[in-house]
């Protein structure tokens, strides 16, 4: 039977953030404002800009797993497309019998409308500018979303330091908490 010493067990993710006041670095004590926290922040870490590429001390996360469609799901979609590509056609070719006849009728109508859009085109309507529309909001290219924070796990070493530090912090805490229900020890002389 294994108890854990916390309700969640920690893991080895954690997440750059940046704050106001500067701390030593848990590495080479230099200040620094960037810290790891994990996503609870149950455990964070202050480390200066020059660990956080550093392969001997952190490790970049890896990225997810491609959430996409499978190559059977594409498979079955692409299916799906022929089929009903194939129905379509055998459609038209149907409908093209009837089409035929309708089709001398609506000749003269399409004449006769594309005279009334040479003359439009010629008067120079402002309705039909050929200027393109410009999006009134659209983003800077080289900008990235502030809502996301690199992601990064710890070196086996130092990640076994900390877990040893939140040990030594939940055993002492039991420890004080085992201890209050203890009477004193007596402090005068016999």
């Amino acid at each position: 039977m294994a108890s854990s010493s916390s309700p969640t067990p920690l893991q080895n993710v954690y997440y750059e953030r940046k704050v106001a006041t500067a701390r030593p670095c848990y590495i080479c004590r230099r200040p620094t404002q960037t810290v790891l926290a994990t996503i609870r922040t149950e455990d964070f870490l202050y480390v200066c800009d020059g660990h956080l590429t550093d392969t001997a001390t952190l490790l970049s996360a890896p990225a997810p797993a491609p959430t996409g469609p499978s190559a059977e799901d594409i498979k079955k979609v692409i299916s799906e497309y022929h089929s009903r590509e194939a129905k379509k056609a055998e459609k038209a070719k149907e409908a093209d019998g009837d089409k035929e006849k309708d089709k001398d009728k609506d000749k003269d109508k399409d004449k006769d409308k594309d005279k009334d859009r040479d003359a439009e085109k010629k008067a120079g309507s402002p309705a039909m500018s050929p200027s393109p529309i410009k999006s009134p909001a659209s983003p800077p290219a080289g900008t990235t979303p502030s809502g996301t924070h690199r992601k990064y796990a710890l070196h086996r070493q130092i990640w076994d330091m900390r877990r040893m530090e939140m040990r030594k912090k939940d055993h002492t805490a039991r420890a004080k908490e085992v201890g209050k229900g203890m009477p004193q020890v007596p402090r005068g002389a016999f």
